[in-house]
């Protein structure tokens, strides 16, 4: 399917020709097995007759994440599932995937009518919501664990499911879309020009503004953290879209449009993240060369999707909660000292507090002893090995977010070292420090 192409019909080249031919090849699924992508029918109120693919791993976990992956125009579920990577990163960290398809096949998704953009208020999301709830029912899935992502359309129905149904998903990823409302025109499945071509502009608060009276009125709990990707040469839908969707969603989130922290973690990315307390609640991409077609498969793109989803653990969710034992000395890691700067050690598991951690949603790892939440912290931001792993205030940093991986490791997000028990060490009070990844045994953990 022609993942960037609009409903003016501009063409993308052959390589998306091919993808087509594989996208339909797809569509008469199997029954429901493993590690398949399998068509379901009859999954719940469908006002405007979407299809619905779920791929399930082979390893899935229990309770296991949803993560909805919305094609583009001229796209199909079963072409977003063969043109990313989204589907290996679930074989790999046992989470589900559906995969919607727009009626008629190969649209652009509804993200223009009123319909679309009040929650319950009819359209495509409410289908979506559908197989959403159909997957917690008949595959278990994780109704506290819901994320979404989606390219160009539905990267763009990505910011309307999340402006619709905030109490629904935790993080969302949108590559390549527009703000929530931006596309209006009153029509469903219209087109709006103007928002296209990047000329459409309003404050932050007027963004948000959108997002709080019109998606859900009245509601006042807790909002999903968005990441926001879009590529400097995209001629269908105008790079200056990145600047406004980030305008809105840091007013709706109440952090500084200012970024916390700027860097490259890819030749040609430049990633802004937006913080408060809690971590990293808004991140940018913007990608210079790329143009309209995002994510590109075989590079880390859809990776750090799920990472900032927090679907890169095998615990659902995103977050748990308990011990975090070395796994060759059998002991758990300590917070023996609450003051800041306090290098931390492993001793033998007691079930107290100061040994009680957990895996937040922004990727850190908290201890709370007496009414006061730290954050595992690389001291002074410290990217070489024997940098200690101490315990600071939870400010957001990179130096502060951990990767709890497949093999039992932990990766520090900036430094990408191991966490580490020094010397191999097995007895209580040895530190824990940062060191260069080996494979060894001390640097094997386990959460919970």
């Amino acid at each position: 399917m022609f993942r960037s192409r609009s409903l003016k019909s501009r063409l993308l080249g052959i390589v998306a020709a091919v993808g087509l031919a594989v996208g339909l090849s797809l569509q008469a699924a199997p029954q429901a097995t493993a590690a398949s992508l399998t068509q379901i029918t009859n999954f719940g109120t469908n006002p405007t007759g979407l299809l619905m693919h779920l791929y399930v791993p082979a390893n899935v976990r229990a309770n296991p994440p949803i993560l909805l992956a919305m094609h583009g125009c001229q796209g199909t579920g079963p072409y977003m599932h063969s043109s990313t990577d989204f589907a290996s990163l679930a074989d790999q960290y046992g989470f589900l995937v559906i995969y919607p398809s727009t009626n008629p096949s190969g649209s652009c998704w509804d993200v223009s009518s009123d319909q679309a953009l009040t929650r319950n208020g009819g359209s495509d999301p409410v289908g979506l919501m559908s197989m959403i709830t159909y997957t917690e029912q008949h595959y278990g899935g994780n109704a506290n664990a819901v994320y979404v992502t989606g390219e160009s359309s539905g990267g763009m129905m990505t910011n309307v499911m999340l402006a619709d149904y905030p109490d629904v998903f935790k993080a969302g990823a949108a590559f390549m879309g527009v703000p929530y409302r931006c596309f209006y025109t009153g029509s469903v499945r219209g087109w709006n020009s103007a928002c296209a071509q990047g000329q459409v502009s309003k404050t932050p608060q007027q963004w948000g503004g959108l997002v709080r009276t019109s998606g859900y009125p009245g509601y006042t709990g807790p909002r999903p953290r968005v990441q926001l990707w879009h590529g400097t040469a995209d001629t269908i839908l105008n790079h200056n879209n990145l600047g406004e969707e980030i305008k809105q969603w840091t007013d709706v989130l109440g952090v500084s449009q200012t970024p916390t922290t700027t860097d490259t973690p890819v030749a040609n990315w430049t990633r802004t993240r937006y913080n408060n307390s809690a971590g990293t609640q808004v991140e940018a991409y913007s990608m210079a060369g790329f143009g309209h077609q995002l994510p590109v498969q075989g590079t880390p793109m859809a990776a750090y999707a799920i990472h900032f989803m927090g679907l890169d653990t095998t615990s659902s969710g995103g977050g748990s909660t308990g011990a975090l034992r070395a796994v060759d000395a059998g002991k758990c890691l300590t917070d023996a000292n609450t003051a800041l700067g306090t290098q931390q050690q492993i001793y033998t598991c007691n079930g107290a507090a100061n040994q009680t951690w957990t895996r937040t949603a922004a990727n850190q790892l908290t201890v709370t002893v007496g009414g006061t939440t730290l954050c595992l912290d690389a001291n002074a931001h410290g990217t070489t090995a024997g940098t200690k792993a101490i315990v600071w205030s939870c400010n957001g940093q990179a130096n502060q977010q951990w990767q709890l991986n497949s093999n039992g490791t932990i990766t520090g997000v900036q430094s990408g070292l191991c966490l580490d028990v020094a010397g191999l060490g097995t007895t209580d009070g040895t530190p824990v420090q940062l060191w260069t990844c080996s494979g060894g045994k001390n640097q094997q953990w386990k959460l919970g």
